[in-house]
């Protein structure tokens, strides 16, 4: 069967690699020149398959408000809002405030996670990928003892999964990171054992080469345009190619991972993809004194900053800002992610010198990610991650291709149906 792949970031990719492995001739389609050039490029670096949760949180509704206010809070929006953002929000809240809903959903992700992380597993076996990956675990600091009080309830939920997580003391805390000597607030830390790290955009190249070298058609540079479909089945792709020149390519599925721009591709089939370009910033650059630097992942609470090791550099992260496809990169945003990293590892590289990026996690007004049959009987639909893209890409790799292949996914997909949002 000729399975074309919409998306050539690190959920295209996996999802190229899983069709390929089952035997599948498969075309992946990818507007970029490289491939995980987009939101896979510059993330946290984290494979964080036990944090993994809905944007929906109840428990974030009432802090969101002061965190818009606050200079350095961790959540902000564009103002004067435009009608696509506000839209979003008042959907998140009516899922927020929707009962057991959270509960639910993060149940569903983080069983998703366990399998991806499976799957990760896996995958580095067969295949030779240098990304600067490892599973050293990440901890998740708290400034204050409240943090730490919650982590107590987050714990019980993992022990329920089976996920290994530990409460560690400062002490420990510093133990595990002895690169981390800055005057911080520090109470303790939850730590997430088998939780991993590596360079996304490095995975996605590496992966990208290493489909082609098993004969899947990678085209860069190739926009898609149009699914030709007729009542019953999609029977082909319009594409643009670099140089002005279109052609239809033709498939007997079709897997949509085109992140945030998802929706421009099915909304012609009557589906609506609410997906919001929730914008992110981050900045890499090498260590000057590696001794200094986190050993793995490190997430401060205090900034709501993720600080992650790669290999010779560090990778800084954070903000959660809605402002539609406004790429600028303001100075107040890198900024606060410098502060938060000299508070935890003083000394460890330049931070002047870094380089920056910006970026839009796909995200659903509820969380949990699109994955699954689409309107038509051969549309498939693996895309909407928000920012775990990186983290559950393998895992909704492999659900995508036991479905397309007519078999029971590892995981349930109830939580991730793409119909959800026109039954709400």
């Amino acid at each position: 069967m000729h399975i074309v792949v919409v998306g050539g970031g690190v959920v295209g990719m996996t999802t190229a690699y899983e069709l390929s492995r089952r035997g599948h001739r498969v075309t992946v389609l990818e507007r970029h020149g490289i491939a995980g050039n987009e939101t896979s490029k510059g993330n946290a670096a984290q494979r964080s398959y036990g944090v993994v949760y809905p944007w929906a949180d109840p428990a974030m509704v009432l802090k969101a408000i002061p965190w818009l206010f606050k200079k350095d809070g961790p959540l902000k929006m564009s103002v004067p809002p435009s009608l696509e953002t506000l839209r979003f929000m008042f959907a998140t809240l009516r899922y927020a405030r929707s009962p057991g809903l959270f509960g639910l959903n993060k149940r569903a992700m983080l069983r998703l996670g366990i399998h991806s992380r499976e799957r990760f597993l896996a995958l580095e076996q067969e295949l030779d990928l240098q990304f600067d990956g490892d599973h050293q675990g990440l901890l998740h600091l708290a400034s204050t003892p409240e943090a730490l009080e919650s982590y107590r309830h987050t714990q019980q939920l993992l022990d329920e999964l089976g996920i290994p997580s530990r409460l560690l003391t400062p002490e420990q805390v510093r133990e595990a990171e002895p690169g981390m000597t800055g005057d911080g607030p520090l109470y303790g830390a939850l730590s997430y054992d088998t939780d991993g790290t590596g360079d996304c955009h490095l995975f996605s190249r590496e992966l990208a080469k290493a489909c082609e070298s098993k004969g899947v058609g990678v085209r860069y540079n190739t926009e898609t345009e149009h699914l030709l479909a007729n009542d019953h089945r999609i029977t082909g792709v319009d594409v643009r190619n670099r140089d002005g020149t279109s052609e239809t390519i033709e498939a007997d599925a079709v897997v949509i991972c085109a992140g945030c721009w998802s929706g421009q591709l099915t909304r012609q089939l009557g589906l609506k993809l609410p997906i919001y370009p929730v914008k992110g910033y981050s900045f890499t650059v090498p260590l000057s004194d590696p001794e200094r630097a986190p050993v793995s992942t490190v997430h401060d609470d205090n900034y709501k900053v993720v600080s992650t090791r790669l290999g010779d550099r560090l990778r800084a992260s954070g903000f959660v800002e809605l402002a539609d496809f406004n790429r600028d990169i303001p100075e107040a945003r890198l900024a606060t992610i410098r502060q938060s990293v000299e508070s935890r590892f003083p000394g460890c590289a330049d931070l002047l010198a870094a380089e920056t990026w910006t970026g839009f996690r796909p995200m659903t007004p509820d969380g949990p990610p699109i994955i699954g049959r689409g309107p038509r009987d051969n549309l498939f639909l693996n895309t909407g991650h928000g920012t775990f893209g990186w983290t559950l890409s393998t895992g909704s790799a492999a659900v995508i291709a036991q479905l397309i292949d007519g078999e029971e996914p590892s995981v349930c997909l109830d939580a991730f149906r793409p119909g959800r949002f026109a039954e709400s």
